[in-house]
């Protein structure tokens, strides 16, 4: 029989419905071990986006100190950030070697260029920490901020052979107070006395270390003209701040010059970077760093 004239039988089989692929995503383990760091980087693009920055976090515990190892957490930080962008440092330290502080602020300078540089301080910036606040456009405080003395630490050992930080401030002040005092009355015997208890090497290198420190503040506080001789000075006045851990607060921050920006502690923007803060602090138990920005996250 022929087929011609006739419609052709339909098929069979039927075609297999094309699967969607399930999109990659993270683990549920995986997603919950890393949930603190999500969120924390979730709030700092928020505060990005607010302030029209790119922040990036260096925080650390009480007992850890910024030193040279520093330098590959800011630069995993700096990665993202695109050339001459406004940057800023939300710092919480104890302070630490000048040296490593002074290579930090350079590689934020090199990265913001032309554009502003602001240091936030939710809890303490100390000593180093301070000399790092000092290089920049502006510095923003509350009533929890507190700067410190630029007034370098050595550990040394006393006449019984104990280990004791000496402040290279004092005990500079110390020799030229008695050195001034012979220099009046050769017959000083109170000045002799004391002259005796130190060491030339010692002195020699305090002046040294003394005068780098006052350098680099100088130096960072001439890029913006403030009155660099003065501020210094001021922040390693000893006759001012009787304590190396003395609290320099917004206000007395502000009275010797220093770019402050306070922000009320109940204001929305200072929440945002005190639920941060205390998102970090608590990364950074039993001397741990936390080096954190919107893409970057490292804890050591």
């Amino acid at each position: 029989m022929s087929d011609k004239g006739q419609e052709p039988l339909a098929s069979t089989s039927q075609a297999e419905p094309v699967k969607a692929e399930r999109p990659l995503t993270k683990t549920p383990m995986y997603a919950a071990m890393n949930a603190g760091r999500y969120q924390r980087q979730e709030l700092i693009k928020q505060i990005n986006a607010a302030e029209h920055t790119n922040l990036i976090c260096y925080v650390g515990s009480l007992e850890t100190e910024i030193d040279r190892n520093d330098v590959i957490g800011f630069v995993e930080m700096l990665h993202n950030i695109p050339e001459n962008s406004p940057i800023d440092l939300l710092l919480n330290t104890g302070g630490g070697d000048v040296d490593a502080c002074e290579k930090l602020v350079s590689l934020i300078h090199a990265k913001a260029r032309d554009k502003e540089f602001r240091v936030v301080v939710p809890d303490l910036a100390k000593s180093a920490g301070t000399l790092m606040a000092l290089g920049a456009n502006k510095i923003i405080m509350s009533d929890a901020s507190e700067l410190g003395m630029i007034d370098p630490q050595f550990l040394m050992r006393d006449a019984r052979g104990n280990e004791l930080f000496f402040s290279v401030t004092s005990y500079l002040e110390a020799y030229e107070e008695h050195s001034e005092a012979l220099r009046k009355n050769a017959q000083d015997q109170v000045a002799l006395l004391m002259l005796d208890g130190f060491d030339a090497r010692t002195v020699k290198k305090f002046q040294g270390i003394r005068d780098r420190v006052r350098t680099f503040a100088e130096d960072m506080l001439k890029r913006r003209g403030a009155p660099s001789s003065t501020i210094s000075y001021e922040l390693m006045s000893s006759s001012r701040w009787k304590t190396h851990g003395q609290p320099i607060g917004y206000a007395d921050a502000t009275q010797i010059g220093l770019p402050i920006e306070y922000l009320p502690p109940t204001g929305e923007r200072w929440s945002r970077y005190w639920e941060l803060y205390c998102l970090l602090r608590l990364e950074t138990k039993e001397g741990k760093k936390i080096y954190e920005s919107a893409y970057a996250s490292q804890v050591v």
